[in-house]
């Protein structure tokens, strides 16, 4: 049935939805124009000696579609510290780089990413998201992703989305492969898939991401051994919860900072590395 619903959509609804000469497509357009960033130094918010270090969530969402490699491009471009992507495994174990665990908020099409292969999932169009209407764009897969990264400056960040743990090592064997290994960091809310990332390698640099900052994750994030950084959601952080990971000598790097004020408040207070959809150095 998901078969039949997804041929009808790709034969009939998608041409209608992109065809320039109809309403639809000039509709959706006006809400996914490219957007202006907002430039931390013209604010006073970090120095060339002391800078903010930022992250590009899901890319630079501000001139493509999340998790796009025109994302990345750009991210690498405007000289982002790192740009994170999400990865998730398709029905034949190819990691592809998707937020959602469902394809139907940024394609022309539904169901599970799950359900689909990457030869299927290729043929998709997207339908949101900033210019997601330029020729050519498809869901990346994890090596096309990491390709942007190979002979620059920004580190590529790979959250793991899923419960997945046999499997993670072909993320570490990508990573090697492109040579990013001490560019690369990978990053999850699932304590044990780190713990098996660090299995299968003892340097590469691992985020864990939580909510709020507590003494029990400041104990988990330090039990996956060295090179290891906390990576909480600014929203859910007081000042004192912040000083808890300061106080720790544990390094933080806080998720979603799209405001001047928040960066600002978490730069007086020490901190130095954000993830933001909007804000630039």
């Amino acid at each position: 049935m998901l078969a039949i619903i997804n041929k009808i959509i790709t034969l009939i609804l998608v041409p209608i939805y992109m065809c320039p000469w109809l309403p639809c497509l000039n509709v959706v357009k006006l809400f996914n124009q490219p957007k202006e960033l907002i430039s931390l130094s013209e604010y006073g918010v970090g120095t060339a000696d002391d800078p903010v270090y930022l992250t590009a969530h899901r890319g630079v969402t501000a001139r493509a579609p999340e998790n796009t490699v025109p994302a990345y491009e750009a991210a690498v471009e405007l000289g982002y510290y790192t740009a994170e992507c999400d990865i998730r495994l398709t029905k034949d174990n190819e990691w592809v780089l998707i937020h959602n665990s469902s394809i139907d908020t940024w394609y022309c099409q539904t169901g599970e990413v799950s359900e689909f292969t990457l030869a299927e999932l290729k043929t998709f169009s997207y339908k949101w998201g900033v210019n997601f209407w330029q020729e050519g764009l498809t869901i990346p897969t994890l090596d096309e992703y990491l390709d942007v990264f190979v002979g620059t400056s920004t580190r590529p960040q790979i959250e793991i989305k899923g419960d997945n743990y046999d499997l993670l090592y072909k993320i570490v064997d990508s990573v090697k492969a492109k040579g990013l290994k001490e560019q690369a960091i990978i990053i999850s809310f699932d304590l044990e898939q780190l713990k098996k990332i660090r299995e299968l390698d003892a340097d590469i640099e691992l985020w864990y991401l939580i909510d709020e900052i507590t003494p029990k994750t400041i104990e988990e994030a330090k039990s996956l051994g060295s090179n290891v950084w906390l990576s909480p959601d600014f929203e859910d952080n007081t000042t004192e919860s912040i000083q808890l990971a300061i106080d720790a000598g544990v390094p933080a790097s806080f998720w979603t900072v799209n405001t001047v004020e928040e960066a600002k408040m978490l730069y007086d207070m020490g901190i130095r590395y954000i993830e933001t959809d909007i804000l630039c150095n």
